[in-house]
């Protein structure tokens, strides 16, 4: 299918930096010393959790995004790319002129910060921390609100607070919320346990999206220590094949049968796994003869109905759709700035992609998907 000038891409994965300095100018002065040794106290626990050599691995891969930012040089620079450093990654007005670049109409950005990892361990001013972590992402939204869509993180580790969190958000007309993938890494439940109920429910009635974008996985240390390559490449594909622990919670642990009109987006795991994933768990539930006493359907029923999945650039993709996931269950996303981006040819990208494709599958992915999801 031909590109044509009105076809309007929508990325359902992009990053936006914000800096603590940021979220701090909208946060009482009062409040800024607590901020801090929380943020210390999750980096602090974070090393400890490590090998010296596992480590500083993590500090060295840490280290290379602000070099790349600045444009220094590192010995991880192999990884540089046509986004690397830009302004956009924290400028929205950058931003908006990288989209207008690219062709991309609309954004759904998450923040490289993920703040529901430290905001519990604040002791004083975790709520007031939350509200400025928000506020300081709205405020980036303001350049062009019809374009650039963030994800509000909400703490789980307070439900009440939580629910507060989810209406302030609707009430001031966000689109997207952002929690945990692994709850049990902040040494909480998981998401089928009834203690989240009330957030559900909220969330429901709000009509947002849950957002769960892939990132760190504690559970994966003990591989990231033992893996001899140089830049983790064992451990790195691991990573999105670990959230089928996460599709099992959410749909065999009964959250969907409970809430039927919940939307959660699964971000960045990629697609054609997932396909085996469903076959294999439905064939579980069929063939195989295991329980799974919550829920009164097959999986698939409840993945095509409630769960939606991002990739970037994936053969493929429209047939794993049609045979298994559910073509209206996938978006597509440029992953601007981070290494694996489309960015700046993600035109020529998709054409690539749909290559062969009908012009209806194919603006649902780019386009008509991300719509419905996001109530655009």
């Amino acid at each position: 299918m031909a590109t044509t000038s009105e076809e309007r891409l929508i990325s359902a994965d992009d990053h936006v930096e914000m800096s603590h300095d940021r979220v701090k100018e909208f946060l009482a002065a009062r409040y800024h010393a607590g901020y801090d040794a929380g943020v210390d106290a999750f980096y602090t626990a974070m090393a400890k959790s490590r090998s010296s050599e596992a480590n500083q691995r993590w500090r060295d891969q840490n280290a290379f995004a602000s070099k790349a930012t600045t444009g220094g040089t590192d010995s991880l620079m192999y990884r540089r790319h046509a986004a690397a450093g830009r302004p956009g990654h924290s400028d929205a007005a950058e931003r908006l002129k990288d989209m207008d670049t690219d062709g991309v109409a609309a954004s759904s950005s998450y923040c490289e910060v993920s703040a529901f990892r430290y905001l519990y361990l604040i002791k004083e001013g975790w709520r007031e921390s939350t509200r400025a972590f928000n506020t300081a992402l709205a405020a980036w939204t303001e350049a062009d609100p019809g374009r650039l869509i963030v994800s509000y993180q909400i703490p789980i580790h307070d439900i009440g607070a939580a629910v507060d969190e989810v209406r302030w958000v609707a009430e001031s007309g966000g689109k997207s919320l952002q929690l945990p993938v692994f709850p049990n890494e902040l040494g909480l439940p998981d998401y089928w346990d009834q203690r989240y109920d009330p957030l559900w429910a909220a969330v429901q009635e709000a009509d947002l999206p849950i957002c769960l974008h892939i990132g760190l996985n504690t559970a994966l240390d003990d591989l990231a220590r033992r893996d001899p390559t140089p830049q983790r490449g064992i451990f790195v594909p691991m990573t999105p094949l670990s959230t089928g622990e996460q599709f099992g919670m959410w749909i065999m642990g009964g959250v969907f049968a409970r809430y039927p009109r919940l939307k959660v987006v699964f971000v960045e795991p990629g697609i054609g796994w997932v396909a085996w994933w469903l076959n294999i768990v439905d064939d579980m539930a069929t063939r195989q003869g295991y329980e799974f006493p919550a829920i009164t359907e097959l999986p698939s029923y409840y993945f095509k109905r409630n769960v939606f999945l991002t990739f970037i650039d994936e053969p493929h993709v429209v047939r794993h759709a049609h045979e298994t996931l559910g073509i209206e269950n996938v978006m597509w996303s440029s992953d601007y700035p981070h290494p694996v981006s489309s960015w700046p040819h993600s035109r020529k990208i998709v054409d690539e992609i749909f290559a062969g494709a009908t012009p209806e599958d194919r603006h649902l992915v780019v386009n008509g998907n991300a719509t419905r999801v996001w109530n655009l």
